[in-house]
C-alpha cells in the first residue's frame, strides 16, 4: 500500500543560515550618552546667545529678500533671492559671533591685568 501524503511533506523546510547561529540579540535600551547628548542640545538651545545669533540670522536673512523683491520689481528669481538670504544670515551671524569673541577678549584681558 502507498502512503498519503501529509501536508508537512508539501512545504519546503527553510534552511537555517550558518554565519549566526549561535548569537542572540540583545534587547536594544536607549543608551544614557544620547540621554545626554539631547540635554546639552536644549541647553545650548535655550542660551540668550544662541536666540540672539538666530535673530540677527533671521533680520538679515528678512532684509536680504526685501531688497531682492525690491530690486528686481516683478521678475521672479526666489532661487536667487534665498540664496543670497542665506549668504547674508551666514555673514551676520558671523559678524555677531566675532564680536562676542572680542567682547570675552577684551574682558578676559582686563581681569587679567587687574590680578596681575
Amino acid at each position: 500500500m502507498a502512503k498519503k501524503a501529509s501536508a508537512k511533506a508539501d512545504k519546503p523546510k527553510a534552511k537555517k543560515s550558518k554565519g549566526a547561529a549561535g548569537i542572540k540579540r540583545k534587547a536594544s535600551k536607549p543608551s544614557s550618552k544620547a540621554g545626554n547628548a539631547a540635554d546639552a542640545l536644549l541647553k545650548l538651545a535655550e542660551h540668550p546667545i544662541v536666540a540672539d545669533l538666530i535673530a540677527v540670522g533671521a533680520t538679515a536673512a528678512v532684509a536680504a529678500i526685501v531688497k531682492a523683491k525690491s530690486d528686481k520689481a516683478g521678475k521672479t528669481g526666489s532661487t536667487r533671492a534665498v540664496k543670497d538670504a542665506g549668504k547674508a544670515a551666514a555673514a551676520a551671524i558671523g559678524a555677531r559671533i566675532v564680536d562676542e569673541f572680542k567682547a570675552v577678549k577684551a574682558s578676559a584681558d582686563k581681569s587679567a591685568k587687574a590680578k596681575g
